[in-house]
């Protein structure tokens, strides 16, 4: 695997090293080791697919406040999405900012997410498919967001958002405060 860094600290874009042959290709997704060797967080509690519909739906920006605080690593397995990380970690050289990127399933790439970032992304294809490898339970009480239209983020979304949850379009406005979970309680 080949990882290229993004402008938030941690945060990388992951490249599968597919072995090609006449039937297809083979690759591998994660794997405890190689990911220990990058010096990736290799904690696997669960894995997830998200199918959206339609063109234009927005999911996030999304993420759970410590205990459960998760590394995501996410692929677009049908489809194409435009996938965002933004740096929510007070203490962090990157805090504010975020990092988007294309994942498609022809590219294979994938995006590793690191602990206190939230994460979102839109889709730029009907029929999208999202598959998640997530570090930490989920926990209801600890999931939180951030507003996907937030000014203080400035994030430009590539397409007009025609599906979006109740809950994503509503999360309050970003405090900026010495404590994350005082920003978002």
């Amino acid at each position: 695997m080949n990882l290229r860094k993004l402008p938030v600290q941690g945060a990388f874009i992951v490249e599968p090293s597919p072995h090609i042959d006449e039937r297809g290709y083979f690759m591998r997704t994660w794997c405890r080791e190689e990911f220990e060797q990058l010096g990736l967080d290799p904690a696997l509690s669960q894995c997830s697919v998200a199918f959206n519909h339609r063109e234009g739906t927005l999911r996030g920006l999304h993420y759970q406040l410590a205990p459960n605080e998760e590394v995501k690593l996410v692929r677009c397995i049908r489809g194409a999405i435009y996938d965002v990380v933004l740096d929510i970690r007070p203490d962090s050289p990157t805090f504010l900012q975020h990092a988007g990127f294309v994942l498609n399933s022809e590219n294979r790439l994938m995006m590793y997410v690191p602990k206190g970032c939230a994460h979102g992304y839109q889709t730029l294809t009907d029929q999208a498919e999202v598959e998640y490898y997530i570090s930490a339970a989920y926990a209801p009480e600890l999931a939180r967001g951030v507003r996907w239209n937030d000014p203080v983020h400035k994030i430009r979304w590539p397409l007009p958002v025609t599906v979006i949850s109740e809950r994503d379009r509503n999360f309050p406005d970003f405090q900026v405060t010495p404590s994350l979970k005082q920003a978002h309680t």
